[in-house]
């Protein structure tokens, strides 16, 4: 059985069956809804059911509380339809003609930057023209069908390898392989690109860049984007993390500083240590940029981070800071429920 599915307010159309997730069914449709984990845990795919009946699958509790629940709020990567529905969702998309690809790559290069954090470059086959925005991400393939995602983080006109910042979780299934077994040579199976957050060049606002810890993979995506396309907008680089190790590409930030005209990168540390030596920012990185631009009305906001800095800069940028329900794009990372990651 299939079910039409309609957005408001953009009045955009796409069916869905049953054992499908309305998520699922409108990628499939062309159209990107702003999502992440598609697991259910980062909260990203959020929308409001104004009309039908829908089924929600298994959820974390911090993505979906139970008052939204009550609101008629869903989350469309675990949602399926139950009857023709009407969706309230911000920022909708088409995805254009750059469609997501399954294809193996083979590890070329494996590099630590940080005790946690492991870069992966992997090369793409020359029979594919892999094409995304700056900003999006792959899905590894794992054996077993899981999937597990991470941002691009070289630039578009770069398209023959992938750079991956994958960082270490303890207990993680796949990146404790990628940080004891990974070796240059071995093959991945990839899918992408895929994602609703990446560049809309069209937008003439300054922008500013919001990462916490390897939320910086996609920023640096974008920033190499501008540089190699010649964008002229203002940019604006926030990047937080805990400790100086943290930032683990601070000399790239920089360098930019120095190349880019109109550039400016402030970074923010929440739990220096004396050993740290740091003289820098303190603090959480979106109060830092409230600090610097208490009135964000003229601006265009991209955040990645994790689901709780997410979530707290899209509600304080905009009461606090005046910014545009739809000048805020947001990638919202997460570890997968099983807890193997």
């Amino acid at each position: 059985m299939q079910f039409l599915i309609s957005t408001d307010p953009d009045q955009l159309k796409f069916s869905a069956t049953e054992d499908e997730s309305v998520l699922e069914a409108a990628l499939a449709a062309g159209l990107l809804l702003p999502h992440g984990c598609r697991d259910g845990a980062c909260g990203a795919c959020k929308a409001r059911i104004v009309h039908g009946e829908i089924e929600q699958g298994e959820v974390a509790d911090s993505a979906l509380s139970d008052a939204e629940r009550a609101a008629g709020y869903a989350l469309l990567c675990k949602a399926r339809a139950r009857s023709d529905l009407v969706i309230k969702v911000r920022g909708v998309s088409r995805g254009g003609d750059i469609a997501p690809q399954k294809m193996p790559c083979r590890v070329q290069d494996m590099r630590r930057l940080a005790d946690d954090v492991m870069m992966v470059t992997a090369k793409l086959p020359a029979s594919h023209n892999f094409r995304f925005h700056p900003g999006q991400y792959i899905d590894v393939l794992l054996p077993d069908g899981r999937r597990r995602s991470f941002s691009i983080a070289n630039a578009p006109h770069d398209n023959d390898h992938l750079e991956l910042h994958i960082r270490r979780v303890p207990n993680g299934y796949f990146t404790g392989q990628v940080f004891n077994e990974l070796k240059a040579r071995d093959i991945l199976r990839i899918e992408g690109p895929l994602g609703s957050f990446f560049l809309r060049e069209e937008r003439d606002r300054p922008i500013v860049l919001l990462a916490g810890g390897t939320g910086f993979a996609p920023i640096k995506s974008i920033v190499e984007h501008v540089i190699a396309t010649g964008i002229e907008r203002d940019l604006m680089l926030y990047w937080g993390a805990r400790m100086r190790e943290g930032l683990y590409m601070h000399e790239l930030g920089c360098s930019w500083e120095k190349t880019l005209r109109g550039f400016r990168y402030v970074p923010v540390l929440s739990e220096a240590t004396a050993s740290d030596a740091w003289t820098g920012r303190c603090g959480l990185v979106h109060e830092a940029l409230m600090a610097d631009i208490p009135d964000l009305s003229g601006h265009d906001v991209y955040a990645c981070g994790a689901p709780a800095m997410i979530e707290a800069a899209r509600h304080e940028l905009s009461t606090r800071c005046n910014l545009a329900p739809d000048a805020f794009f947001a990638d919202a990372f997460t570890f997968a429920l099983d807890s193997h990651v």
